[in-house]
């Protein structure tokens, strides 16, 4: 199938620094060679505000139009959220497909979606995000199910069916519910099992599925991609002194993400607010980086998970500039691709764990086998020796406050 030639449309805004609205374009020509298609051209204006009717002014979509009929462009994307009505008059002006930054993201997440999960959310915030715009849609949805912006639930003929639109998404909420709960009573098992949870955060693009792999030598889809990983995958794996932990790697945030997208992927987020430590990734050579770790911050925030024990992994250090100022704390300079770093990870994570929990001391006789192994994978055990006068074991090291084996402990 051969790429659609995109042509990107975007308004500067007074209050937008040179900077912010650069780094959203180039995002957005990032997303859009994700979604499978080849960005020709960028067409930029600098407005007070959007226009109402029509985004950009009547001007530009003269020249648009020139550009579309010369480069034989197919798609149309605005860096913005268009509404209906936008959405109808450009469509009726330029005489191509046009979709806007929020349809490209839902778009490339119905492509990445593997999960029955992960495909449902989709599905709904796709819906919703149609709905109130089926009269801008008339000429798009047509053409269904061909190129980018129409992947996903398009195979009913939408504009004429409100009701089919509002009983799917009726429908898909209620199967979300179960998907949901089925993952809750995961998690709650997970819990009283006393298991130690660790999850990946991070922009997307930022090496997150990289380190993933590396640690847990799985085959999660690692590629130059954004949104690379959609749906959350969870591994077993041990840390240095034998303590065992499961790891999520979780889907890329974004700046400015559809609010459609933010509502339906909390239950995929969840998974970090259900954990109890986490790594986040930043692409420490990207130029936008302070921003893309502020987009994190605040996400973290809204889902509550601002208080976890958080490590920040200043990824792809062969790339980073030498006056760099990490802006989060406790961080590490890394390659994924070091073999010697990553060690240097789990170290630290280790070592953060310790200032946070508590100590014990324990001596215990041989045959308590099976105590003995619990401790070592379920704590950090910092020395065990054993002593052959008294014919038993002494062990020292860090638990979780709320763990299980603490009342143990302390009757020792």
């Amino acid at each position: 199938m051969s790429q659609e030639k995109i042509l990107i449309i975007a308004v500067k805004r007074n209050q937008q620094t040179e900077d912010r609205f650069q780094s959203s374009l180039d995002e957005l020509i990032s997303l859009g060679k994700t979604a499978g298609g080849t960005v020709e051209k960028v067409v930029t204006q600098k407005r007070n505000r959007i226009h109402p009717a029509t985004y950009i002014g009547e001007g530009k979509i003269v020249e648009i139009k020139e550009m579309i009929d010369e480069d034989e462009i197919d798609l149309v994307i605005s860096n913005d959220e268009l509404s209906a009505s936008q959405m109808r008059n450009l469509t009726d002006q330029i005489g191509v497909r046009i979709i806007d930054r929020s349809q490209l993201i839902l778009d490339i997440f119905a492509m990445r979606a593997r999960t029955k999960e992960g495909k449902l959310q989709v599905e709904l915030a796709q819906l919703e995000y149609m709905l109130p715009r089926l009269h801008g849609q008339g000429v798009a949805m047509s053409r269904l199910g061909g190129g980018i912006g129409t992947r996903g639930p398009g195979e009913t003929k939408l504009e004429s069916d409100r009701r089919h639109i509002s009983r799917r998404i009726f429908d898909v909420k209620r199967r979300l519910k179960l998907v949901v709960k089925q993952r809750d009573q995961y998690r709650k098992r997970r819990k009283n099992n006393d298991v130690f949870q660790i999850a990946i955060v991070g922009y997307t693009n930022a090496g997150k599925s990289t380190l993933f792999n590396r640690l847990t030598e799985s085959e999660s889809l690692e590629e130059d991609l954004l949104f690379a990983t959609l749906d959350p995958l969870t591994r077993k794996l041990s840390l240095p002194s034998g303590f065992d932990v499961l790891i999520t790697d979780t889907v890329g945030f974004l700046q400015e993400l559809p609010t459609s997208l933010i509502a339906s992927f909390r239950s995929t987020l969840e998974e970090v607010t259900a954990s109890d430590f986490l790594l986040h990734v930043v692409d420490g050579s990207h130029p936008d980086q302070a921003q893309q770790q502020d987009t994190v911050n605040n996400l973290l925030d809204e889902l509550q998970a601002q208080n976890l024990p958080m490590l920040t992994l200043y990824n792809k250090k062969d790339l980073i500039q030498e006056d760099f100022i990490p802006m989060n704390h406790p961080y590490i300079r890394m390659s994924a691709y070091d073999e010697t770093d990553i060690q240097a990870v789990l170290q630290k994570v280790e070592e953060i764990l310790i200032n946070e929990w508590e100590s014990y001391h324990i001596v215990l006789e041989p045959d308590n086998g099976k105590l003995i192994n619990k401790l070592t994978t379920e704590t950090i055990i910092k020395d065990k020796a054993f002593d052959e006068k008294a014919n038993n074991y002494v062990i020292n090291g860090f638990i979780k406050k709320e763990h299980s084996l603490n009342s143990l402990l302390k009757e020792q």
